[in-house]
């Protein structure tokens, strides 16, 4: 697609077509076609080690496809020069795993961190939009807690805070709910949807918990072998045909999907030497 062309699919916020990925001769995805709506909060499941964190990272131009296109917001990532991508990604809030907090600023900085590489805003707005988003997520009085003084929820919650600091319309979590306790997993799971909703954003969630998705998600689609084994409402999945999909969500030991990590030829061939 010539540089600068728009590929105009408006409900859609993100697209993969036919994309292929592989690391070192291992297929990590292979021929992904899948269509992130806007507005709404869709997953991306599947087993550790399937390509779910992958894609998050090419959503965001972290990564190059071997083969394929990506379109977000109507834009081709692969046509973009490097200052139209990093104005791309600041339309893009990310939510790490554990949070990724700086651990020498306190909560009111890292909230404020964004806005002062990025903006021009004056003091006084930056003091008002950072503790407009700590009071959104629960945390104005935590303000100037640090890092270490915070519960795993805290610091959750204030990595949200943080990702929308800038009020992107893009927001990707990576593994939103791992490591927290079930009431932090609550408030996190109506923090996403809350925000959602009265922010108009496109959520694009990377998990394995299935409860927690069902509770969430308008889509989901789960990841097996590197290909979209089933995707569509989570309630809808457990009526999936496929063998891979019902292990997984039901958190089966014998199935499809293998416990031990299969190990590349090469290798596969000195372990059978020695």
């Amino acid at each position: 697609m010539p540089q600068g062309m728009i590929h105009l699919r408006t409900s859609t916020a993100i697209e993969f077509k036919d994309v292929h990925y592989s690391v070192r001769g291992r297929t990590i995805l292979a021929g992904i076609n899948l269509a992130i709506p806007a507005h709404r909060v869709t997953a991306i499941m599947g087993p550790s080690g399937t390509g779910k964190t992958t894609l998050l990272r090419l959503m965001t131009g972290d990564l190059s496809p071997d083969r394929g296109v990506i379109f977000v917001e109507g834009q081709e990532l692969a046509s973009l020069r490097k200052r139209e991508l990093f104005r791309l990604r600041l339309r893009m809030g990310v939510l790490l795993q554990q949070g990724a907090l700086f651990s020498d600023l306190d909560v009111f900085e890292n909230v404020a961190f964004p806005l002062r590489e990025q903006t021009d805003l004056q003091e006084d707005l930056i003091r008002l939009v950072v503790l407009l988003k700590l009071n959104a997520v629960g945390l104005r009085g935590a303000a100037r807690l640090m890092p270490a003084e915070l519960s795993g929820g805290m610091t959750r919650r204030v990595a949200l805070a943080r990702a929308v600091a800038l009020d992107p319309p893009l927001l990707l979590c990576d593994e939103p709910f791992t490591g927290l306790d079930p009431i932090s997993v609550g408030v996190v799971v109506r923090l996403l949807r809350t925000l959602t909703d009265s922010l108009k954003l496109t959520t694009v969630i990377v998990s394995h918990d299935v409860a927690e998705v069902e509770a969430l998600a308008d889509m989901s689609c789960i990841l097996s072998e590197g290909a979209i084994a089933a995707s569509g409402r989570p309630r809808d999945l457990r009526r999936s045909p496929s063998e891979a999909v019902s292990q997984f969500l039901n958190g089966a030991a014998d199935g499809p999907i293998p416990f031990h990590y299969p190990a590349p030829e090469y290798y596969r061939q000195l372990l059978e030497r020695d």
